[in-house]
């Protein structure tokens, strides 16, 4: 069934050149400098978000198809450090060797000459390599502390940085996970929001998605002790992706974000005991003598708490959450980049809505649903509305990747540089497009 027509709020901006002509996987913004980094072929091209232009390349380095890509965090503006996960099983810590360049964040915002062009290099510094097949996903931990990749040979690895200082590039493997029963698509660590100091919850959180349509929560009990404490299942085919809530509101708990070839894009929610920091050892004395990481994975509960509504009719790629507006997009191999937004009034009428619902289902007024339509089908959420769809945004060609990042180029207006959000969608036709949101 096609998805409902919407608005089109959306407006392609000249895309990044060069053209790449060959197809591109994904875009990654830097943290907080005007770059984005683009994995494609056996290679990575950083773009300038200023001049929409090349600013250097990552090759040599893979003898097959880079397919991730990851910036690390907390550098100094005059570094740059990037992870590039292949499918020749390894993952490559690359860094940038410009000392003369000064200032990225001033530098970067001007066009190079070609002699400046030329003298900029990525060093391959560190190959990090045992995992038996493709590496489909790396992630660094927001403090650069722990690196996740994960591959085809359903594992994933939780590397840590056990150098002595930032350049000094030592990792050494403390986890090699393998619960789940078909390849791993995606790791995402949970932002560095709301997550510390509260009771059982660790500081470095990772979900990982698979194949096998589910998507694992994993939490360090213990030094270098890693454990899957949460399954979170529903979705009907391979779970492309996940991201936790850049931004939660309040003091909730970061929601999870997942999308799937199932064609839904849903969100989870932790389900928190507000007493959980009093619970005393002894009250998991009916237990008996299960294991503590068992004991640990019964107490963690997520539940899917929203489906957005329906925008695509084939396989969803990759969804982005924005960290400023709230604001989700979507996008995959029908071609569509859709755009949702969520609405607090529609949360509040979807509460009292299954208030009513329930009753009634109690009253025997109707049958009983437990949240679900007559095929089986979760229901769409009320408090998120779907507010604008692109089809065709490469033209005939797959979307792989769509993500939120600031706008610095020139067409944004100078009191808005580095504040005002655009997209950017990368495609199987090679082009990193642009696209500036209309309010």
């Amino acid at each position: 069934m096609a998805p409902p027509e919407s608005a089109n709020l959306l407006v392609a901006l000249p895309p990044f050149k060069p053209d790449l002509y060959q197809r591109a996987w994904q875009s990654i913004p830097h943290p907080t400098l005007p770059l984005l980094a683009t994995a494609h072929q056996k290679s990575v091209t950083v773009f300038s978000l200023s001049t929409l232009s090349a600013h250097s390349a990552l090759t040599n380095g893979h003898d097959r198809s880079v397919r991730s890509t990851s910036w690390k965090p907390n550098l100094p503006p005059h570094k740059l450090c990037l992870v590039t996960g292949s499918f020749d099983s390894t993952a490559g810590l690359w860094r940038w060797n410009d000392e003369a360049k000064g200032d990225l964040e001033v530098n970067v915002t001007e066009e190079d000459s070609d002699d400046d062009k030329k003298e900029k290099e990525w060093d391959l510094i560190v190959i990090l390599d045992g995992q038996d097949s493709e590496v489909k996903s790396v992630s660094f931990s927001p403090t650069g502390q722990f690196l996740a990749t994960c591959s085809r040979d359903k594992s994933v690895w939780i590397w840590e940085d056990v150098g002595t200082n930032e350049e000094d590039d030592e990792w050494e493997t403390v986890a090699v996970l393998s619960e789940h029963e078909g390849d791993v698509k995606a790791v995402a660590w949970c932002p560095e929001t709301n997550r510390s100091g509260r009771g059982r919850y660790s500081s470095d959180v990772l979900a990982s998605a698979s194949y096998d349509n589910t998507v694992r929560i994993w939490r360090e009990e213990s030094e270098q002790e890693w454990v899957c404490v949460a399954v979170l299942e529903g979705h009907e085919g391979t779970v492309w992706g996940v991201q936790w809530e850049p931004k939660p509101k309040g003091e909730k708990f970061p929601r999870i974000m997942t999308w799937s070839a199932d064609r839904t894009v849903r969100i989870w929610t932790l389900k928190e005991e507000e007493d959980e920091e009093e619970t005393p050892q002894h009250a998991w004395g009916s237990l008996g003598g299960i294991p503590n990481t068992m004991r640990r994975a019964l107490k963690e509960e997520w539940e899917c708490t929203a489906v957005l509504p329906t925008a695509h009719t084939r396989d969803i790629y990759s969804a982005s959450w924005s960290p400023e507006s709230g604001m989700v997009a979507s996008t995959g191999s029908d071609g569509i980049i859709a755009v949702y937004g969520e609405d607090e009034e529609g949360a509040t009428n979807e509460f009292h809505a299954a208030d009513d619902e329930a009753a009634a289902e109690l009253d025997g007024d109707v049958q009983m649903t437990n949240g679900h339509t007559e095929n089986n089908k979760p229901q769409e959420s009320r408090r998120w509305k779907l507010i604008s769809t692109t089809p065709n945004a490469h033209g005939a060609y797959e979307v792989n990747h769509i993500t939120w990042c600031k706008r610095y180029d020139q067409g944004c207006a100078p009191e808005k540089r580095g504040i005002e959000e655009m997209l950017v969608s990368t495609g199987d036709d090679g082009i990193v497009r642009p696209w500036q949101i209309l309010q």
